[in-house]
């Protein structure tokens, strides 16, 4: 009896360690949990994940039932799952993620505004691993963050602040999905509500899905298609991709544009290119010399490059556009019939610039828009949503033809 109680002794006094090890002293009034959660989100949403990740551990030291900071983890290493190249270490972040996910849920059973941080998060979780069902795995936790809705006190909510966020980050799951539609209705709630903290990202997430429903009314997306319009950044193998698999760029050229030598092919393959995804619409592409999509000379490698992740600029997609419309039509003048003006059509644009003519080309045809000011923003990024309005648009003039 007596070992029996020295041993029950020293196994509560483990335990006792073991919990006191969760725990650290707080060193300010700001190092708490919720303070360092709120970092952390913050902290993401500047592109620094690996910081987060300390803030969130730091909020778990402090509290190890926060469960926000919790579900922050399960966040970043969803991230680290979603940007890992190699499966295998993908696939390890990504259970990470799930088993800090199903740990948060578990932790917030008895804070209803906790649970609703935990579910929204979790939409986010799932739309950043992205793995099979996983759309349908964000719709229930969405279902289970508008439970908690009545109950939800936004001034308990650090981060998301406004109940929301829920649909907005819906609603980029959506998108990213593909599902345009759905994406707009639920994007739709955040702008019928009073301006809050995700007004303006719906706001911009809308009208992309918009551009794309625009683009979809008349044509029928291919897969490919679908997920390079989701991008928030497109690159120069996207441009070349769809140029092909939706124009059918070598179907429309073929016959009117005598190809150099009998083969029909292009001069050389860029070594960047060889075993790209899309190196076979990269080809077909330089086949045809397509201005704005040419292989450029790169001095370290004492070669000429494709550079197929190099993103592509609005200013650059107008010479695109712009040299597809004269192979289209035969039309050489339309390269030079805006040169020599006085005065620039746009604030932004200048009307020496060496691509000017080709904006005011595309605009007049309404491949590309302005903004309200009026402004072109020709170093701007191309998004996909403008890329694929852009592309069917000219399908459209392409149908005269």
């Amino acid at each position: 009896m007596k070992k029996y109680l020295i041993f029950l002794t020293g196994l509560l006094l483990i335990l006792s360690l073991a919990g006191c090890g969760k725990k650290v002293k707080p060193m300010s009034i700001e190092d708490n949990p919720a303070h360092h959660y709120l970092m952390g989100m913050e902290l993401i949403d500047q592109g620094m994940p690996d910081k987060a990740f300390v803030r969130f551990e730091r909020a778990v030291a402090l509290d190890d039932e926060y469960a926000p900071a919790i579900a922050g983890k399960a966040l970043v290493y969803a991230m680290r799952a979603e940007a890992e190249s190699d499966a295998e270490y993908s696939a390890v972040d990504a259970e990470r993620a799930i088993d800090q996910f199903d740990k948060a849920v578990r932790e917030a059973r008895r804070d209803r505004s906790q649970k609703f941080s935990v579910y929204v998060t979790g939409i986010r979780v799932y739309s950043h691993i992205a793995t099979r069902g996983w759309l349908q795995r964000a719709e229930d936790l969405y279902a289970d963050a508008k439970l908690m809705l009545k109950y939800v006190v936004e001034e308990d909510l650090p981060y998301y602040r406004h109940t929301e966020a829920a649909h907005y980050f819906m609603g980029e799951a959506y998108f990213k999905g593909g599902e345009f539609r759905k994406a707009e209705d639920v994007l739709g709630v955040v702008l019928s509500a009073s301006p809050g903290k995700w007004h303006d990202k719906a706001n911009l997430l809308y009208n992309r899905a918009q551009k794309i429903l625009r683009a979809m009314s008349n044509y029928t997306l291919t897969d490919v298609a679908k997920q390079i319009a989701v991008k928030e950044e497109v690159d120069r193998a996207d441009v070349a991709a769809l140029l092909v698999d939706e124009l059918h760029l070598d179907r429309l050229f073929a016959g009117r544009i005598p190809v150099p030598g009998d083969d029909k092919k292009a001069e050389f393959t860029p070594a960047d290119v060889v075993g790209h995804m899309f190196e076979p619409e990269i080809m077909t592409v330089l086949k045809w010399h397509v201005r704005g999509l040419e292989p450029t000379y790169d001095e370290q490698t004492r070669a000429y490059l494709f550079h197929p992740k190099k993103p592509m600029t609005r200013k650059e997609l107008a010479f695109v556009l712009e040299d597809v419309l004269i192979k289209l039509t035969g039309d050489d003048s339309m390269s030079t019939q805006h040169m020599g003006q006085k005065n620039s059509l746009y604030p932004d644009v200048e009307a020496t610039d060496a691509w000017y003519n080709a904006i005011v080309t595309v605009v007049n045809r309404n491949l590309m828009e302005t903004d309200l000011s009026g402004a072109f923003r020709p170093d701007a990024n191309m998004d996909g949503a403008d890329l694929i309005l852009s592309l069917m648009r000219l399908r459209n003039i392409m149908n005269i033809y």
